[in-house]
């Protein structure tokens, strides 16, 4: 599940014309670099959801023959990344699946992080992993809040000023769909509550990336990220 149908405001002047997953790093859109990366990690299927300007994602998306790629289409109501997903379903099916938010890139160091959740994923102790970057290692982690994660990799999310935080959600992780049963059928939601409940019943997780992260959330941190990508 590819999350790619926000209003990418923050992106604006870049976003006027064109949706934030379209927007070019180094020379490829966002959406591209995402895709480019999951089938890198085997997926041969991926569905998109879309909403501003959402012809010119089918257009372009149309152009890729290296994966199957489906249209969750919210043209109707931007549904936030719960309802999102949500609305999804029926072409997710029930097994688990990747999330991936369009914003996230990284340099690899070591292991590519998406073989370090599939190899961390352990569908009898976690309903949800997230994949993390380290405090330091990345463009976009700004303060204090973020993951505490314990010894077998259970994590805390922590919205305190008090407590810096070692790890960030970089956007991406695994899922159970049926971590939504409990939530709206329709509708715009958040994933955040989902968040919460599942760190209260120890299903939530976290793997580290061994890689640099950057969060392309605006056009001064695209300008950073190509630096970076040189």
């Amino acid at each position: 599940m590819v999350l790619a149908a926000g209003l990418g405001t923050r992106m604006r002047p870049l976003t006027d014309t064109m949706p934030k997953a379209l927007v070019p790093v180094g020379g490829r859109a966002l959406i591209d670099r995402v895709l480019d990366r999951l089938v890198e990690a085997g997926v041969e299927r991926a569905v998109v959801n879309v909403h501003y300007l959402a012809d010119q994602m089918v257009e372009h998306l149309g152009r890729r023959s290296d994966l199957e790629i489906l249209i969750s289409d919210e043209r109707d109501e931007l549904l936030d990344s719960g309802g999102g997903i949500q609305h999804a379903r029926p072409l997710l099916g029930e097994e688990p699946i990747f999330l991936a938010n369009i914003d996230s890139l990284w340099v690899d160091r070591g292991e590519a992080p998406l073989e370090t959740l599939k190899r961390t994923w352990n569908p009898d102790a976690m309903d949800l992993l997230l994949l993390l970057v380290r405090r330091g290692d990345g463009i976009g982690f700004e303060g204090p809040q973020g993951f505490l994660m314990d010894d077998a990799g259970r994590l805390t999310h922590s919205t305190s000023l008090e407590v810096v935080t070692p790890f960030a959600n970089v956007g991406f992780g695994i899922m159970k769909p049926q971590v939504l049963d409990d939530q709206p059928k329709s509708g715009a939601f958040p994933i955040q509550p989902t968040w919460r409940r599942l760190q209260s019943e120890g299903r939530l997780f976290g793997a580290v990336m061994d890689a640099f992260w950057m969060h392309v959330g605006d056009p001064a941190a695209r300008g950073a990220a190509e630096a970076r990508l040189k």
